[in-house]
């Protein structure tokens, strides 16, 4: 078909200079410079040792409450691997029903703070042994008397391996 007299040719294209490469570059795409580089050396470490967990976070959280609230002998047992409903437990002993229930209420708050989501008492309305369940630890908060009569300590303790 002949060219229409309407249409006219189309203008020549412009040529663009390519830059040159300077000294010491290599051409091609980001990936394939990248490769021709090598590995590179890995990032230094800022810390010596393991890094805390979250379950010694929450420990460390629930020891400090009760340290804070005037708990005696608190003494944390490492259940892992000798229990299937938690890894860790916690003792301690309040002196008076008052300050068990106060310490009972003052952990249940941290732990809501802290992110625990179903944080369940049992016996927090003057008894003589108030458990808190934490999920992965499990908090017993004892009067003198009851503390030695139980015997946790004794039933979960090293004598158990």
């Amino acid at each position: 078909m002949p060219a229409s007299p309407a249409r006219h040719k189309p203008a020549p294209r412009k040529r663009v200079a390519k830059p040159a490469l300077a000294a010491g570059k290599t051409p091609g795409t980001l990936r394939k410079k990248t490769i021709a580089a090598g590995p590179q050396a890995p990032p230094p470490e800022r810390r010596k040792g393991p890094l805390p967990s979250a379950l010694d976070k929450l420990q460390s959280l629930i020891v400090g409450s009760l340290d804070d609230d005037k708990a005696a002998d608190i003494v944390t047992l490492d259940l892992a691997g000798k229990s299937t409903f938690c890894d860790r437990m916690v003792i301690a002993t309040g002196l008076v029903d008052r300050q068990i229930t106060a310490m009972a209420e003052h952990l249940t708050e941290k732990l809501h703070k802290a992110g625990v989501k179903r944080v369940q008492v049992e016996g927090a309305n003057g008894a003589d042994w108030v458990l808190i369940d934490a999920g992965d630890i499990i908090v017993h908060l004892f009067k003198p008397e009851a503390r030695t009569t139980y015997g946790l300590e004794k039933m979960w303790g090293a004598e158990l391996d």
